[in-house]
């Protein structure tokens, strides 16, 4: 079994669900007692967050590129960043280390293939939903389509990511406008909807609506698993 080096705390809270899907997965695959080697760095979300909000992304990639680093050091065998928007800075932590990076929007894009989904909605961050890194890499390495909520659907999003959800706060209004959101890009032609931030999948869920829903967190799981346990 290699050893998995995961990046985390941004939130803490979706950070737990990676330790403990992963962890359910290794027992599914190799049962008795067994569970998965990893080793976590967990970043200050809040010095992330601000960062985030004045737009330098260069020194953010760098706190994480210096948490990869350490990963590497005490042993890991790959990386993974335990969120979607800091995805942005994959090439520049990338850069820094001598380990694979598992990038998340690539182990979703294999998911939609098998699904056969051309057309897909995205939501996450104003940062996700705007910007290019991952929509993008959906686009030009897999050619799927991806359509967004629109600009006030936007803002709200994000306020509910980091005002509630990150904060471990989980209301029926928030799960209500993102269901309501995520009719909309139905209606705009999405075959399915991309939960692209590691917390939505704390409010809503598949049982809460017919269109195929991609849970980005349980992706990324099932493949860091899957890498983790390949000979």
């Amino acid at each position: 079994m290699k050893t998995i080096g995961i990046i985390g705390g941004m939130s803490w809270e979706s950070t737990q669900l990676y330790y403990q899907q992963i962890n359910q997965l290794i027992k599914t695959e190799l049962g008795g007692l067994h569970s998965a080697k990893l080793v976590l760095f967990s970043v200050d979300f809040a010095e992330i967050a601000a960062l985030q909000q004045q737009g330098d992304w260069y020194q953010a990639g760098f706190i994480l590129a210096e948490a990869a680093k350490s990963l590497e050091m005490a042993g890991a065998d790959f990386i993974v960043i335990a969120t979607n928007t800091m995805h942005k800075v994959a090439d520049q932590v990338m850069a820094n280390i001598n380990l694979p990076l598992l990038h998340i929007a690539d182990a979703t894009a294999k998911q939609l293939q098998q699904a056969n989904i051309t057309k897909v909605g995205l939501l996450g961050t104003a940062f996700t939903m705007e910007q290019d890194f991952y929509k993008g890499r959906l686009a030009d390495r897999f050619d799927i389509d991806v359509v967004t909520p629109n600009a006030t659907q936007r803002a709200m999003i994000h306020k509910v990511i980091f005002e509630q959800l990150c904060l471990g706060q989980f209301s029926a209004q928030a799960k209500a406008d993102f269901l309501a959101v995520m009719a909309d890009l139905r209606e705009q032609g999405a075959q399915g909807i991309i939960l692209g931030c590691t917390e939505i999948a704390l409010l809503v869920n598949q049982s809460d609506m017919e269109l195929p829903l991609f849970d980005t967190t349980a992706i990324h799981c099932e493949a860091i698993v899957e890498l983790a346990l390949l000979a």
